[in-house]
């Protein structure tokens, strides 16, 4: 037996055969060309590059409904690779000049673009490296005329009756959508991260996934007996039948235990000395408005406006936006829904933009990138403020960092409310207005902030990215990124207390908000308001159900007063 580890980034045990993804790049045929071949070689690139881009176009204008909201936004980025025109002139260039063949030629190009995405310092643009090397192998898979990997004829189970698991170096998100609808048993891959394609379906599918192994798909050979145990990030390579025994056991164990949550998903959170905590549901689409009805959810803590506004041409008008926001307040009913103002920029263009910002991250996004576009802010305002008929509305805007821009954006919602009352249009009595927490600014100088504002949310994903100045993507600085950091813990500490002497609410919708190893930690902070996936809703309840707010709120002051870093062990071991 093997064991490897690597990051676990959807929890749950699967035990199956190994099906490996073959990959076209590293079997491409090399050979040099005649000077009378120069110009069909480029004719064959041609062609292939089409053929790429009418595939993914096709793919991505035939999305099923159900599909991972983030898919279309990543299938845009392969689409827009394929289309770059110097990715074709350059490769001719290498054909013409030093006579490869066409294949050479596109996986030559292929790793020098590959290698200068992979040198940036910007995040996003780092990550899209991976990206390269998947349009690069399905270009080859054309040229080559072989499919290195015929998804839509894959069995799911094989002959002994297991599950087949996917071993691959990278998932692309093309494929990542073919292996979803036939629903193996779990993924591992060399490459990837928490936010990679691979992580973000798995955790869609509720599948097993562990991502970052560096050469697992080297180690492991086509019908080799596996286990994944995506919570320890471990795969198991041929384990022995007493092991396999002792993993199926821990999985009937979870699987019972999971069966028992969701049939008590619908009952409310209170904690063993009745705290009432409100948990609510993040989404990015109308429709897992209803998923997060189906998951117990107490409202929509996170509707994350900007992906109505990407993949497409042109920006989205006030009446499309209207139907979106306002047919997710109707299938909410009387419970709060959050939706967060247009927060795009770093990693989210629009109509396909490019950035010349050294440090997007850090530039014009956001509520910085609205305030400086006030037409397309004021369509989105109107948008939600005729949406406020139907239910009950909460705006929160992003990225906020000075008093100034509440301020503003205070000034451009009572224009946007006089033009429709004027207009003739009926606006709910009950609007909210928030600001995420996610600058420490805000949170180290928060109480004006609450003065003007009538909730706050925490984004801790990227609170925790800024305050330890930490790359939460980067291999090589990415055991620096930590949740329960001291100063992060009391960014979040100072923030609740905060709120509740102002007498507003404080919400987390991090990734820290659905993880359950944090619930007793935000508990104990004196967090009430919990904001995740709608898959991770009936989990954390249980937690919260079997909690005493009280027990946590002395360990945890008790390790803030010296300073300590947060010991997770000691706090989920009190209930």
């Amino acid at each position: 037996m093997v064991a490897l580890h690597g990051k676990g980034v959807a929890k749950g045990i699967a035990i199956g055969r190994a099906l490996v993804m073959g990959a076209a790049l590293l079997e491409v045929n090399h050979h040099l060309v005649s000077a009378e071949d120069i110009e069909y070689e480029c004719h064959r690139l041609e062609h292939a590059l089409q053929t790429v881009a009418e595939d993914l176009d096709y793919i991505k204008n035939n999305l099923p409904d159900d599909a991972p909201i983030e898919l279309a936004p990543l299938l845009t980025v392969h689409s827009l690779l394929v289309a770059d025109p110097l990715l074709a002139s350059e490769t001719k260039n290498i054909i013409r000049v030093r006579r490869y063949n066409a294949e050479w030629a596109i996986s030559t190009q292929g790793q020098m673009l590959s290698d200068q995405f992979a040198q940036m310092e910007d995040e996003y643009l780092r990550e899209r490296a991976s990206d390269v090397n998947q349009v690069i192998e399905r270009v080859l898979s054309v040229l080559s005329g072989v499919k290195s990997f015929d998804i839509q004829n894959l069995p799911t189970h094989n002959e002994d009756d297991l599950p087949y698991i996917v071993v691959a170096h990278d998932i692309s998100p093309a494929d990542m959508l073919k292996l979803r609808e036939k629903h193996f048993a779990a993924f591992i891959t060399d490459a990837g991260g928490p936010t990679s394609h691979t992580a973000i379906v798995a955790r869609s599918m509720n599948v097993p996934a562990v991502v970052g192994m560096k050469n697992v798909r080297s180690m492991v050979n086509d019908h080799e007996l596996l286990i994944v145990d995506g919570e320890a990030g471990l795969v198991l390579i041929n384990p022995s039948p007493l092991v396999v025994e002792q993993y199926r056991s821990k999985q009937r164990q979870q699987e019972a235990e999971r069966e028992f949550i969701l049939r008590h998903k619908d009952e409310p959170a209170i904690t063993l000395d009745g705290i009432a905590i409100d948990i609510e549901a993040n989404i990015e689409s109308p429709e897992e408005a209803k998923m997060a009805i189906e998951m117990g959810a107490a409202g929509i803590g996170l509707y994350r406006s900007e992906f109505l506004f990407m993949n497409r041409d042109s920006l989205p008008s006030e009446e499309e936006q209207y139907e979106a926001y306002s047919s997710v307040l109707k299938i909410m009913g009387d419970k709060p829904v959050t939706i967060r103002t247009l927060d795009i920029g770093s990693d989210k263009t629009l109509n396909n933009e490019a950035t010349v910002a050294v440090n997007p991250a850090l530039g014009l996004r956001a509520v910085r990138y609205c305030l400086a576009n006030p037409d397309m802010f004021m369509t989105q305002l109107r948008a939600m403020l005729r949406a406020s008929a139907h239910g009950y509305l909460r705006i929160l805007v992003p990225m906020i960092s000075h008093l100034h821009e509440v301020t503003e954006v205070k000034r451009y919602l009572l224009q946007a409310r006089q033009e429709l009352v004027a207009e003739g249009y009926s606006i709910g009595e009950k609007i909210e207005l928030g600001a995420m927490v996610e600058i420490p600014a805000i949170a180290i100088a928060i109480e004006p902030f609450l003065k003007e504002l009538d909730f706050v949310s925490i984004g801790t994903n990227d609170l925790i990215q800024y305050t330890l100045a930490v790359d939460r993507v980067d291999d090589e600085v990415v055991n620096l990124y930590d949740a329960v950091h001291p100063a992060v813990i009391r960014l979040i500490h100072n923030t609740i207390q905060a709120g509740d002497r102002a007498g507003k609410m404080v919400c987390v919708c991090g990734e820290m908000a659905g993880d359950v190893d944090y619930t007793r930690l935000l508990l104990g902070l004196g967090l009430k308001s919990f904001s995740m996936h709608p898959q991770h809703i009936p989990d954390v309840k249980q937690i919260v159900r079997h909690s005493h707010t009280n027990t946590l709120k002395t360990k945890v002051a008790a390790t803030l007063n010296y300073g300590e870093a947060i010991n997770l062990n000691m706090v989920n071991a009190a209930v």
